[in-house]
This record gives C-alpha cells, structure tokens and sequence, in this order.
C-alpha cells in the first residue's frame, strides 16, 4: 500500500479559495495529456462515474481570506491515494508527464517540481483512531424529490449515513465485503463550512474513531471517506 507525495512550486504564494477547481483541473489536464482513452473512463461528462481515489493537500502556513489563501512560501504539497492499483499506476504516468510544466490558476501558476512514493503501514486492527486530512462530506440523498442532506458530526445520522454513502461506493466499485461492523464515533470532532465547486458546503474534520473488518478500512484509508473524495475530500490519516 502506498500514496504519492507531489510537490508544487507557485509563481507567488497566493492561491485561488477554491482548491479543488484547480487541482481537479490539473488531474484533468494530466489524465488528458497522458491517456485520452483513460481521460474518458474517468471524466466522461455522459455518465456519473464514481471514484476509487482521494487526495489531501498541505498548504503551509495558510491564511483564509475572502477570496484567496496566502501561504507562508511559494509551494504546497499533495497527498494522493487510491484503491485501485492499475488506475494509480496510470496516475503515477500521469503526474510525470505534467512534472516541470507551467498549470495556469487565477494571477498564479503551479508546476510539478517532484512525486514520490510513499508507503502506508497496512491496517491490521479493527479499531483505529484517525484524523481527518481534507473535509469529510456525508451526504443522504433523496431520489424522490432529488435533494440532499449533508450530515456533519454534531447531527444525528451522521454515523449512519456515511455507512450508507461506503456501501454505495463499494457497491458501484464491485466491491463486495462486509459492512456490518463499520461504525464512526467522534473523539474530537468539529462541523466546517467548505467550498464544493462554488456552494458552500457543510462538512467535518477532527479525530474519530473508525471500526470495521481489516479489509474495509484499508479500502478506505486508500479511496477516503463520505462523497467528493476525488475533488479533496473524506482522506484520512491513522494516529492511533
């Protein structure tokens, strides 16, 4: 098991408050540049396809405005990881053609400067103590009026509507393994308020503890957790 480590340098140390527009623009431009037949199968407008990768971004010494983050130096790392290991080889290929070339953002740019591999320590427990690393987005949705609900930590339902939103995710991944163990319980949870593509979106970060079988949760350290995992939600580390 492993995720990559990408570092990007910028022209200035301003970033757009959107972070998922532009890195979900890079992966794009990336993903298109590499392979347009693996572009289709992930990004086809035509279809809902559902993702088997998330991705964590760490911005140092961030500092929110109303409409940018200003970083304490001119580059950012990101984490990516997935659970399917033939699309992260894609990736990998992906990334390195990107390395060294200019990605336009609004009065800045980014570039690939290095990607790394890194290895993750197999989940062998049934219990384990994880921090949330990009905002977990729970959501139930209703298909008879089309509407949705997003759950945070502090809302009954919350535990059981993440369960619902794994085993979606697992059932469209043909992925079938035993979900009546998994359970999440706050340890020191908190609600936040984040940009999803423009809508202002309720989520959770904080530290919870996670219970299931070993095979699920290694699933889910590698795809994350919740809805919005590709555009830089729901990934998690362990602490304990």
């Amino acid at each position: 098991m492993y995720q990559y480590k990408l570092m990007f340098k910028l022209e200035n140390n301003f970033l757009p408050k959107e972070t998922d527009k532009f890195i979900v623009s890079f992966f794009k431009a990336a993903v298109q540049n590499y392979s347009p037949v693996f572009f289709e199968k992930l990004y086809d407008k035509s279809k809902s396809i559902i993702k088997s990768f998330t991705y964590a971004c760490y911005l140092p010494g961030a500092k929110f405005h109303d409409k940018a983050i200003e970083l304490s130096r001119n580059e950012f790392l990101l984490f990516f990881s997935g659970a399917d290991q033939v699309e992260l080889l894609h990736f990998f290929n992906a990334f390195q053609g990107m390395k060294r070339k200019k990605h336009p953002l609004n009065g800045n740019s980014m570039e690939l400067v290095s990607i790394r591999m890194q290895q993750l320590n197999e989940i062998k427990d049934n219990e384990i103590i994880i921090k949330i690393q990009s905002p977990l987005i729970v959501r139930k949705h209703n298909s008879e009026d089309n509407s949705d609900i997003y759950y945070t930590c502090e809302m009954d339902g919350f535990a059981e509507a993440l369960k619902e939103n794994v085993e979606i995710f697992l059932k469209k991944m043909d992925m079938y393994m035993d979900t009546s163990s998994f359970s999440i319980q706050a340890v020191k949870g908190k609600k936040v308020v984040v940009p999803v593509f423009g809508r202002n979106t309720d989520a959770s970060l904080g530290i919870y503890k996670l219970t299931g079988t070993c095979q699920l949760l290694n699933i889910l350290f590698l795809a994350g957790l919740g809805v919005r995992r590709s555009e830089g939600h729901g990934k998690f580390e362990i602490i304990g």
